[in-house]
Formats: C-alpha cells, sequence, structure tokens
C-alpha cells in the first residue's frame, strides 16, 4: 500500500524550518509553554540560521502571518490571501526542551500563523494538498497513500525491498520500522473474541484508473465510508498486489485488494480483501474494463459505475492490527484489517493483472511481538 508523491525540500526551507521550530513559542505556537526556552535555542542554532531566526522574531510579533510568507517563500508558492499553512515535524526532538506534556498540547490555545504536528509538512489551501519530506510516522500518516516517488523501488533487483530502506532517507523505516507491513498471521497466536462489526458505507462512485508503475489503482471520488473503532474513514483509493502481500498461516492468497481509508484526524484505515481463482467479480471487470496499459497512464470511468459493495464479502469478521504502508516510505501507525474471506476472481481475470504485474507484493515482516485480534 503505496504513499503519495513527494517533493524534496530545498535548503531554504530546511533554514526556515529550523527558525520556524524555535521562533514559534514566541508566536503563541503549539509550544506556547516553552516560551521562556525560545531565547536559548535560538542562541543555539548554527550561526548561518541566526539572522533568518532574527528576522523571523522581529516580523512574527506584529504580523502573525510572517511564518506562513516565509514558508510559502521557501516552497515557491505565491503568497495567497487566506491559505492556511500546516507544519508538521518530522522529528520529535526538532523542539529542543520539549516535553511530552508539551507536545500533547500542540494546537491548544491560541491559533499560531503556522501549526505544528509530528509527521510531515502539509500546504493546505486550493487544489489537492503538497506534501514535503517524510510522512508521519506516529500515530497517523497524514495523506492518501499512492504509488510513485522521486526515488526509483521495485520489488526485485537491485531496488527490490531488501534495500528500500537505503534508496533514500526518508525511506528508513522500511529498514529500522518495529510495526510494519505485510505480516504472517498465525491464527493460534490472534487474540480471540468479541469485535466490532465493520461498518461500511459505499455507494456508486466516480472513480479513475491508474497505472502507476507499480500497481492498478481507483482513485475514489464519493462519499465511501468505514466506521470502525468509534471513527469514521473515507475511502480513498483501492489498489491490488499478486500475490497476497499478507500471509494467513503461512499462505498468501492469490490476489489482494487493499482499500484504503482516512479520517479527519488524518490516520489511515486499510482493508485487506483476499481474493481466489474461482468466478468473476463484477467490480474487477469494471476496473480492468477502464486500465491504462501505460505507467502514469490514467483512464476516468464513467459517472456511478463503481459499487465497492461488490468487493466485499458477506463473511466480514476480520484479523486488525497496527502496522505501516507496504511501499516506501514504509510509514507506520496504519490500522490494518484482513477480512477472513476471500472473494473470488475468474483465472482470466487474475491473467490480465499479472500479465502487467506478475508480482508486486513485499515480503512479511517481523511481527515483534505486536499483538494481532481475531475477530470471531
Amino acid at each position: 500500500m503505496p504513499l503519495m508523491r513527494t517533493a524534496r525540500t530545498s535548503a531554504r526551507l530546511r533554514q526556515v524550518l529550523l527558525a520556524v521550530m524555535i521562533v514559534l513559542p514566541c508566536a503563541g505556537g503549539a509550544w506556547a509553554n516553552d516560551e521562556a526556552k525560545a531565547p536559548a535555542q535560538a542562541a543555539s542554532a548554527p550561526a548561518k540560521h541566526q539572522k533568518l531566526i532574527a528576522d523571523i522574531t522581529a516580523t512574527t510579533a506584529s504580523n502573525p502571518k510572517a511564518i506562513g510568507d516565509q514558508l510559502r517563500e521557501a516552497l515557491g508558492m505565491p503568497i495567497v490571501a487566506k491559505r492556511k499553512i500546516t507544519l508538521v515535524v518530522n522529528d520529535p526532538n526538532a523542539h529542543p526542551g520539549a516535553t511530552a506534556p508539551d507536545r500533547a498540547k500542540a494546537g491548544s490555545g491560541s491559533k499560531p500563523a503556522a501549526h505544528v504536528r509530528h509527521g510531515t509538512v502539509v500546504t493546505a489551501g486550493q487544489g489537492a494538498p503538497a506534501v514535503i519530506g517524510a510522512p508521519a510516522v506516529v500515530g497517523a500518516a497524514a495523506m492518501a497513500p499512492a504509488h510513485g516517488a522521486d526515488v526509483h523501488w521495485d520489488y526485485d533487483g537491485n531496488n527490490g525491498p531488501r534495500v528500500w530502506g537505503q534508496l533514500e532517507p526518508d525511506f528508513a523505516l522500511c529498514a529500522s520500522g518495529k510495526r510494519q507491513s505485510p505480516i504472517n498471521i498465525e491464527e493460534e497466536s490472534t487474540l480471540q473474541g468479541p469485535a466490532e462489526a465493520l461498518e461500511f458505507n459505499y455507494k456508486p462512485s466516480n472513480g479513475t484508473v491508474v497505472n502507476n508503475g507499480h500497481t492498478i489503482q481507483v482513485d475514489v471520488q464519493g462519499e465511501n465510508t468505514l466506521v470502525v473503532r468509534g471513527s469514521r474513514f473515507r475511502l480513498l483509493q483501492f489498489h491490488f498486489h499478486t500475490p497476497s502481500e499478507e500471509q494467513i498461516n503461512g499462505k498468501r492468497a492469490a490476489m489482494v485488494a487493499h482499500l484504503v481509508h482516512r479520517n479527519d484526524e488524518g490516520q489511515l484505515a486499510v482493508v485487506a480483501v483476499l481474493l481466489e481463482p474461482g468466478t468473476a467479480n463484477p467490480m474487477i471487470d469494471k476496473v480492468w474494463t477502464y486500465m491504462p496499459l501505460d505507467a502514469k497512464d490514467r483512464v476516468r470511468m464513467p459517472p456511478g459505475l463503481l459499487n465497492l459493495n461488490e468487493l466485499l464479502p458477506a463473511d466480514q469478521r476480520y484479523y486488525q492490527f497496527m502496522g505501516s504502508l507496504t511501499t516506501p516510505p514504509c510509514s507506520e501507525g496504519v490500522l490494518w484489517m484482513v477480512l477472513k474471506s476471500p472473494m473470488q476472481i475468474s483465472p482470466a481475470q487474475l491473467k490480465l493483472f499479472t500479465q502487467l504485474y506478475p508480482m508486486n507484493a513485499r515480503p512479511v515482516q517481523a511481527v515483534n511481538g505486536r499483538p494481532v485480534r481475531s475477530a470471531q
């Protein structure tokens, strides 16, 4: 399960971000209770950043929008009124001296010009958000996953899964993460008992089929939702892997569909539907009909053609665990639900996909003592 394309930060942007993290307390920012620490932090900053820090400090008190303007300038974006900038700090220690309670208070109190949250830098406004840097690795991934990145990675060869963590600093979790996906689920080791039902609310919707060079993905437009753990998640996209990335008692299915959802807090929830050869699936037939043949190509489906209910089994019991994206940058904090009952696809449907992508599954990762729930 992939992540949206990212852009590299410039040296100027990195300087602005460092200055913002130091100056923000003085601006009534996320760590407002740490105001007394800001001068010491500024003094300890590298000499090359001192002037930038001083400039931002001088202008912020009288003009709280200065931080946002500095960030937009560093990003090469026009300074547009009424656009919100969200600053998500990638390093939990990036704000020197900040304690866990301080970080827990982020976003409280007076509204800062820049809002700090652990993870990535996101600029929000008109059109699609732009993501700078690595995805969030604690609690929630910030954006909808989508295959593709500036750094080339693959499922075999010199850029295969064994070296993903070395291809790019932002991919480090692929090698060092302790809650990675996919995993092998051993039924005897799961937490077995009652569990809440998954509440799907899928409706006929519009979609665009994308061949992104790693899989076939469908970007979904419409209000298709999943309620689980007391939170409402909206369906963003679904895509396919063959064989299935997940293993159940050491066995993979012929294929899997990953349905990627996100809630208002930015957390991702992925439902995995295992697919085995049998009768043709009408939902997959619709997608394959509009399958682009070339990488990076997109085909819009007719309005209202998508109905994800056709992809769900009647028995919706599941395995549940916390994991990660299964493609670089392998961000953690993703809620996974693997439906126990597989759906069927015809051999011809399976063959059509495998002719484009014979194998696009990441090897299983260490469970590392994670609890896995088995809903009974």
